[in-house]
């Protein structure tokens, strides 16, 4: 099976003039569509970075990310923004939505470019919408939701274009322990459905979750290790 990731001598530094600081330092590792990988180690290790790395969000110092076969370095910056936006979906801790936007309007945010008729993209973010379990709350503002309900619809956001990998960074952070077991049930979910996922974590009991654990170290991949049979 091909790998949808492959990241071979990946570096991240940055500054100069006597300040330069190695965030990552020749990781390499290949992801086979449909592994739940969990990226783990203490701050400062790198993690983030390689998230962003990963989502396309920068480019390495060094190395090469290959997502479905795609050099991200070899994109100009507009071509790897459309193929962020269809390739790749993105939760973060901190939900950044709109908060002068309903749950839908913020579901919508992604289609803007999109030519296509109003009703189907309400139709569209409705039904995602109901799919991480809001439905009946599609006009309620940011302020109005839960922790919970508001990283539920930012899971909905990233799933506007279908993509084939979801990248989370610290999706659970902001949620009390009940809440954050009901979105990662929401990821499980997603993945056995055929998602390829990625995410960043301090917490270890997300490792029951996953199909892989990758430990991070200064910047460098320490463990590596499969934690469950993917399903053929």
């Amino acid at each position: 099976m091909e790998p949808i990731i492959h990241l071979n001598g990946v570096s991240m530094i940055y500054g100069g003039n006597g300040t330069r600081a190695t965030a990552l330092s020749g990781v390499s590792f290949d992801v086979r569509p449909g592994e739940y990988a969990v990226i783990t180690g203490e701050s400062g290790a790198g993690k983030s970075t390689l998230l962003a790395i990963l989502g396309g969000l920068q480019i390495p110092s060094e190395g090469t990310v290959r997502i479905h076969g795609v050099d991200l370095s070899a994109l100009p910056s507009d071509g790897l923004a459309d193929f962020r936006r269809e390739t790749i979906g993105f939760v973060f801790q901190a939900y950044h939505l709109l908060p002068y936007l309903t749950a839908r309007e913020n579901v919508m945010v992604p289609m803007s470019p999109e030519r296509v008729s109003p009703g189907e993209k309400v139709e569209r973010a409705d039904s995602l919408l109901a799919a991480v379990g809001l439905d009946g709350k599609e006009d309620r503002l940011p302020s109005q939701l839960s922790g919970g309900e508001s990283q539920r619809v930012a899971i909905a956001r990233a799933l506007v274009h279908d993509p084939p990998v979801l990248l989370a960074d610290e999706p659970t952070g902001n949620l009390d322990s009940a809440t954050g077991e009901q979105i990662l049930d929401l990821f499980s979910g997603l993945n056995g459905r055929g998602k390829t996922v990625l995410m960043v974590t301090h917490n270890p009991a997300n490792l029951a979750r996953a199909t892989r654990s990758i430990r991070l170290r200064d910047g460098r991949v320490e463990e590596d290790r499969i934690l469950a049979p993917l399903a053929v």
